[in-house]
């Protein structure tokens, strides 16, 4: 059953009135209204309001309830200029899976003048996909693949994983696809925006921790992949989703985590981002022969271009460059390519053809399938579960507003560093950067790109938390540690972050 109140009620989420909204809040006898709001460490935090009264309820829906910004977003804003109203969006509205007797908004922050808060990342999001489509006449429309483990009790092991053997695995190997079904099936009724989910390579028997928490449990990697969607909404879609694993795995006294690596040698946990740019709602990132269009690889030369910066909002623990290494499936090197995993940017197959592939196997079909749309992204694969999500999908339409604005570098940028199937990337190719305090520094040589858009006083901010980490040369010191030593400083590194983001 859809959890969408506009689904619910049979209209279009955007034609969606206060009158609809109210009707529904008192025909089913809704108690609560709730109230949800990405904060700065990129939570989904919550406001619950009784429905005291109807006159009440109006009330909340049109004027929205205070807040603490600068306890919401600590650090980014001083006190004394820190209240912040939230406002429901009618669009958003869904029936709280975990209380069937409350209804729930995504909000937006609004400022002392009524007006968008512009230290929000939210907000920011909204203001660089408005200037995406201003200057270039392009929707940027994304989708998140949404990677974490599942931690529980290590029990008898009737069928065992093999090692990194767990892509796409069925029960009774995966031992938790029953509590990952039900994280499904409530992310897609409040969202209508998921396209599958399956098991990941990782399934660790015995994780060694220093933590308590972590010590002899064991772990299985799960992915839940949406479909595209405008990327504003892309974004607040992966806020209400990792809400949502983290409840239902709760509820089944299960740890879910998205920190970016458990184990060393098993598979880390990736954030991976598809994009497609639209005009007039058609995708425009093929050419009429089916290849990628110049405007897609100018997309690719911008991303290459302000890809070390962007780790600044991706990868934003040190554990997070223990993730970025070669042999896992990990970027660390600038080039893009068709179908290479270990490329920075990767250009999945993409139904150029057309979508009819079942009469390709099914002989005798007389049906033809013929699709309105076009399918054909790009993938970004170097972000994990520690991404500043919104700030990270703005400072993407940025690095590809950079790729549009000067289309001809962009161009030859992407043609220099492509890998294709059988090749590698021509010329000296630069690397990721190998720590946080590097990836502040790239943030600091770039704040021009970003500081149209986002208050510098955030990026800032942005760059101290990643200074903070302390690990410009941890390299350097785990490597004259002892197998033994190392092996424990680097558990430390990783597990200290288990509910990052």
């Amino acid at each position: 059953m859809s959890l969408s109140v506009a689904s619910i009620l049979g209209v279009s989420p955007k034609n969606l009135q206060r009158s609809d909204l109210l009707n529904f809040i008192n025909q089913n006898d809704i108690k609560r209204i709730t109230f949800h709001y990405t904060a700065g460490d990129g939570r989904l935090k919550q406001l619950i309001v009784p429905v005291n009264t109807m006159t009440y309820a109006e009330r909340i829906l049109a004027a929205g309830e205070r807040v603490d910004g600068s306890s919401l977003f600590k650090g980014m804003v001083g006190t004394s200029s820190s209240d912040l109203y939230v406002v429901p969006v009618y669009a958003s509205a869904f029936i709280d899976p975990f209380d069937e007797k409350s209804i729930c908004f995504l909000c937006r922050f609004l400022d002392k003048d009524e007006k968008l808060a512009e230290f929000c990342p939210d907000n920011i999001l909204m203001q660089a996909a408005n200037q995406l489509r201003e200057k270039h006449n392009y929707d940027l429309w994304a989708l998140g693949e949404l990677e974490f483990y599942l931690i529980g009790e290590a029990d008898e092991d009737l069928y065992p994983m093999p090692f990194q053997g767990g892509y796409h695995a069925a029960s009774p190997f995966s031992k938790y696809l029953d509590v990952v079904k039900e994280m499904l099936e409530i992310i897609a009724d409040i969202t209508a925006h998921v396209k599958y989910g399956h098991s990941e390579v990782g399934t660790i028997k015995n994780i060694q921790s220093q933590e308590k928490l972590l010590d002899g449990k064991y772990a299985e990697q799960f992915e839940v992949e949406f479909l595209p969607a405008p990327i504003e909404w892309a974004a607040d879609y992966l806020s209400l989703a990792k809400w949502v694993v983290r409840s239902v795995a709760a509820q089944y006294n299960l740890l879910a985590t998205f920190a970016p690596k458990l184990e060393i040698g098993y598979a880390g946990t990736g954030l991976h981002f598809h994009m497609e740019l639209l005009r007039d709602n058609n995708n425009v990132m093929t050419n009429a022969k089916g290849a990628l269009s110049t405007v897609a690889k100018q997309a690719i030369g911008g991303l290459l271009r302000y890809a070390p910066s962007l780790t600044a909002f991706g990868n934003t623990i040190a554990a997070s460059h223990l993730r970025l290494v070669p042999g896992q499936e990990s970027p660390t090197k600038l080039f893009w390519s068709d179908f290479n995993r270990s490329a920075l940017i990767r250009v999945p197959l993409g139904w150029r053809h057309g979508e009819d592939m079942a009469s390709v196997i099914n002989h005798r079909l007389k049906d033809k399938y013929i699709s309105p749309f076009k399918r054909q992204t790009i993938e970004l694969r170097s972000a994990d579960g520690s991404a500043f999500i919104h700030l990270l999908l703005a400072g993407m339409t940025q690095a590809i507003i950079y790729g549009l604005d000067h289309g001809d570098v962009s161009l030859a940028l992407a043609n220099k560093r492509y890998a294709g199937p059988d090749s590698k990337a021509g010329g000296e190719i630069p690397e990721l950067p190998p720590n946080c305090y590097q990836s502040a520094q790239f943030l600091r040589d770039e704040l021009e790109l970003y500081k149209r858009l986002i208050p510098q006083y955030i990026l800032d901010h942005v760059a101290a938390q990643l200074e903070a980490e302390e690990d410009e040369n941890l390299v350097g010191e785990l490597e004259i540690l002892e197998e033994a030593e190392q092996k424990k400083r680097k558990q430390e590194i990783m597990h200290r972050s288990i509910h990052v983001a």
